[in-house]
């Protein structure tokens, strides 16, 4: 595992989007996996500005959604898919053939957790896998507990995942369940990316890095990643103690 650490959040997600983009680079056809929420919106800003401008081309990758809120699909506001849309697949003008992403509105969630096994089963392994890391250390919907060894699964959300989610909806919104990829496709990605920022992460990123590795919180499985590499910025960093085993990266 590598950790970089950046003065601040748009230098920390450039660096992180200057990655992908050499993925895309070395494998045109790379399977991606990218995450909702605050942590990624800057580093997808990058990747949009890089397409644009025709430095990367994104017409042969291929992407595979990380989770979703059952009950909701792309047309719902503050569903992960509609995220994904709005500041990256939308403005990339990327086909909808390129994406295969959870339908939270499915009447057989197991059913959907196997479609996606299967697909990415067939495609992959996923070739860079962009992670966030929530504050009780979930990745993905991966909540505190959850097997190390699941692949897609359904899940019951932690109460702390369902009042940090209210952020981003427009009016209180019931959260109950989640569909996600699971921590075995993290470890099976073959370049892991965990992007964090801000001093609210501070202490929750020095447990995912420095203690041991556990079920209660599932980030610290990042530890056993061989190809894995952090993006943080000090704010974030700011609790960590030094380890030989952690590359500082300060530019």
């Amino acid at each position: 595992m590598k950790l970089n650490i950046y003065p601040d959040k748009e230098t920390s997600s450039k660096a992180a989007a200057d990655l992908i983009a050499e993925q895309i680079r070395l494998k045109p056809d790379s399977l991606l996996c990218f995450p909702s929420g605050d942590s990624p919106t800057l580093v997808l800003k990058y990747l949009v500005e890089y397409g644009l401008q025709g430095t990367v081309n994104f017409a042969q990758c291929r992407f595979v959604g990380l989770d979703e809120w059952i009950g909701m699909d792309e047309n719902d506001e503050g569903s992960c898919k509609h995220y994904l849309n709005f500041h990256f697949f939308i403005p990339l003008n990327i086909r909808s053939g390129q994406v295969v992403f959870f339908n939270g509105l499915t009447d057989d969630p197991e059913g959907e957790c196997a479609r996606m096994d299967d697909y990415i089963r067939e495609n992959g392994p996923i070739d860079l896998m962009m992670v966030g890391l929530g504050m009780n250390g979930h990745i993905g919907l991966n909540e505190p507990g959850t097997d190390f060894n699941l692949y897609a699964h359904r899940t019951e959300l932690d109460p702390l995942t369902v009042t940090v989610a209210q952020k981003y909806f427009q009016k209180n919104t019931q959260l109950t369940d989640g569909l996600t990829l699971g921590l075995q496709h993290f470890t099976e990605a073959k370049t892991a990316v965990l992007i964090i920022s801000g001093q609210k992460k501070a202490t929750i990123l020095a447990k995912v890095l420095e203690e041991r590795i556990t079920r209660e919180i599932p980030g610290t499985i990042i530890q056993s990643h061989a190809n894995a590499v952090v993006f943080s910025d000090q704010d974030a960093a700011s609790k960590l103690t030094t380890s030989a085993s952690i590359i500082f990266d300060q530019k």
